[in-house]
């Protein structure tokens, strides 16, 4: 997987097959970042991180700080090799269940949530995740197309992947 865009475009992010995660494709992460113009997100949390790459193209886009929250260890050992990439940016990994690393209560400007399809109760993961969100901060969520908007989400689909996105502005 390539970076798209920013200070680190071009960089290839290594990933493997033996891992069980969904790698984001390339034209639903474009579509996700053209959204996001202009990138003033310097705060970046990346839950069920897999390869990382939504962290990885945040920190490339301009944020200086990204963290990563991933549970399996052989994922977790691939995103730190692969943050080696990205001098300049303070990338921190936390290798726990998402719910009990939510409970920290540190602020995000911009959360990204890729859990496992129906596996995990999402509404209970957004409101968690509003939580730890900055003011004029948003929260997006990739999931299945099948999965409701709820929460007065913005969504778009991409085949069987949906995005979800919420913002705060309290």
């Amino acid at each position: 997987m390539r970076i798209l865009a920013g200070k680190f475009k071009g960089k290839i992010i290594r990933t493997t097959h033996k891992l069980n995660y969904r790698p984001m494709k390339s034209v639903v992460r474009k579509s996700i970042f053209d959204t996001l113009v202009p990138f003033n997100y310097h705060s970046v949390l990346d839950m069920f991180s897999g390869t990382g790459i939504f962290g990885f193209e945040s920190a490339s886009r301009g944020a200086k700080t990204v963290t990563f929250v991933e549970r399996n260890f052989r994922s977790y050992s691939l995103l730190k090799k692969n943050a080696k990439l990205f001098n300049d940016v303070n990338i921190n990994f936390f290798h726990m269940d998402v719910f009990k690393f939510l409970k920290n209560k540190k602020s995000y400007d911009l959360i990204f949530a890729d859990p496992p399809y129906g596996k995990f109760n999402i509404i209970k993961l957004i409101n968690e995740s509003f939580k730890c969100l900055n003011k004029n901060g948003k929260i997006l969520l990739e999931c299945q197309t099948n999965d409701k908007p709820f929460m007065n989400a913005i969504y778009k689909d991409f085949g069987n992947t949906r995005i979800l996105f919420w913002e705060k502005y309290e």
